[in-house]
C-alpha cells in the first residue's frame, strides 16, 4: 500500500474514554489487499478493525477480527461513520451508506447519536444440548439461533449473566463460538443486559456488540410485545445501546468517543 493512510482507535457505545467497544478505523484511497487488511487488524489486536474505500457502487465497508474477516459489526460500523463526521467526510445532516457484505448499511445522526440501519435476523428456538452446562457453566431457560451466525442463550437472571465463566474452547469445538447471553435488566434504566462470546472468530469476549442486536431485537420483541429498547452490554468494560425494531431492520444507535489516530507506514 502506498500514500497517506491514517488509522484511528475509537471507543464505541459510549462517550466516555477507556469504556464501551474500541475499533480501528482506516478510511483509504483505494481497495487495498486483503492479506494487508488482515496483518492490520492483526497488528491492532482489537476485536475489530473497519476498512474504508472505494467502489463502483459507493464506498465499501470491510471488518477484520485479528483472525478473520466477517460479515457485519455494529461497533466498528458506529466507530467509521462517527470519524467520517468527525473529519468533515460528510455532515451530520447526511445519511451515509456503506456495501458491506451484510447488504447496504445506512447511518445517520439523530438525537445526539449515530445511528445504524441494520438488517434484523430473528432466531429459531432449538434444542437445549446436555453438554452446554459444561461448555457455558450453566443451564439456559432457552437456547436459539439466528442466521447470522449466533447462538443466544436466555437465562433466569442478570447475576446469571454477569457471573458466566464460559470454557472457550470448548465453545468453539461444539460449534457454539459465537453466543449471546442474555436476560431482563435489574436495572431500571435498561430493558435487557447481555453479554457477548465469540471464541470461533478469535474473541473470547466482546465488550460491546452490535450485531448480536440484530438478533436481540426481534428476540425480546417476541418475550415483551416491545419494539423500542435500552441494552446494557455488562461486559467488564459495559456500554449501552438504544435499540428499535422496524418491520424487518433494527436500527441500532449509540455514541463514540476518539481515543487516537495514527501514520501507517506500511
Amino acid at each position: 500500500m502506498k500514500g497517506n493512510k491514517i488509522i484511528y482507535q475509537v471507543d464505541a457505545f459510549t462517550s466516555v474514554p477507556f469504556r464501551g467497544n474500541p475499533a480501528g478505523v482506516c478510511i483509504l484511497d483505494e481497495k487495498p489487499p486483503s492479506e494487508w487488511m488482515q496483518n492490520i487488524a492483526m497488528e491492532m489486536n482489537l476485536s475489530e478493525t473497519a476498512f474504508v474505500y472505494p467502489g463502483e457502487g459507493g464506498n465499501n465497508l470491510r471488518f477484520y477480527t485479528p483472525e478473520t474477516e466477517i460479515d457485519l459489526c455494529g461497533h466498528a460500523t458506529l466507530s467509521t461513520v462517527h470519524i467520517i463526521f468527525e473529519t468533515g467526510f460528510a455532515g451530520k445532516n447526511e445519511t451515509v451508506a456503506l456495501n458491506s457484505k451484510a447488504g447496504v448499511l445506512k447511518v445517520s445522526y439523530a438525537g445526539g447519536m449515530i445511528r445504524m440501519d441494520f438488517p434484523s435476523f430473528p432466531p429459531e428456538k432449538v434444542e437445549i444440548p446436555d453438554e452446554i452446562n459444561n461448555i457455558i457453566g450453566i443451564r439456559p431457560l432457552e437456547l436459539y439461533r439466528s442466521g447470522h451466525g449466533w447462538t443466544l442463550a436466555l437465562l433466569k437472571d442478570e447475576s446469571d449473566v454477569r457471573n458466566m465463566k464460559p470454557d472457550f474452547t470448548g465453545m468453539r469445538d461444539k460449534e457454539l463460538g459465537q453466543m449471546i447471553i442474555t436476560a431482563l435488566s435489574e436495572d431500571k434504566n435498561y430493558d435487557f443486559c447481555v453479554r457477548c462470546f465469540a471464541p470461533g472468530v478469535g474473541i473470547n469476549e466482546d465488550p460491546v456488540t452490535g450485531s448480536a442486536h440484530c438478533t436481540l431485537a426481534p428476540f425480546w420483541n417476541s418475550k415483551t410485545g416491545m419494539t423500542e429498547f435500552v441494552s446494557h452490554q455488562v461486559s467488564k468494560r459495559e456500554g449501552v445501546l438504544k435499540v428499535a425494531l422496524r418491520n424487518a431492520r433494527v436500527e441500532i444507535s449509540g455514541h463514540a468517543i476518539t481515543i487516537f489516530k495514527a501514520g501507517l507506514l506500511v
